[in-house]
């Protein structure tokens, strides 16, 4: 299985630094040891000085990431406040039919309501799901189709 790790990396900031990306590796540790064999796509991972990226850079890894979004079999988006990069990103990923758990206390908010598959309030309640079979049961119900 892939997985697509989203979420917020600046947010509401007003600022070109970075908020914690902790829960990255928490979200890393709990599919490694819950889903056999996963395949993880993080962002931050891949694109930890992303801050300090020229123009041309900086908009080249965000079309490319939202893209990847959508080549995924599971995008977990890790929402304690908005964040516009994970809104696209969950939108790509949507439109692809791939199915979507949302980390966030947001569930009223369209964005997420429309697009999630399954919604969990926290961390722990994901690391929960993860491991008592619930996550089986929404890769069962997923729409996603493959590029021919």
């Amino acid at each position: 299985m892939h997985v697509f790790i989203a979420g917020i990396m600046q947010g509401e900031r007003r600022d070109d630094q970075i908020d914690s990306q902790n829960y990255r590796l928490l979200i890393t540790e709990a599919l490694k040891q819950h889903v056999p064999d996963v395949q993880i796509t993080d962002p931050w991972a891949m694109n930890p000085n992303s801050v300090n990226y020229t123009e041309e850079q900086a908009r080249h890894t965000f079309l490319t990431l939202t893209e990847k979004a959508a080549e995924v079999d599971l995008l977990i988006a890790y929402l304690p406040q908005a964040s516009m990069g994970t809104a696209m990103e969950m939108w790509q990923a949507y439109q692809a039919g791939v199915p979507i758990i949302a980390v966030t206390p947001l569930r009223h908010h369209w964005a997420v309501r429309f697009t999630a598959a399954e919604i969990v309030p926290d961390l722990d309640s994901l690391i929960e799901m993860l491991g008592n079979g619930r996550l089986t049961q929404i890769l069962s119900q997923s729409t996603r189709v493959d590029a021919p």
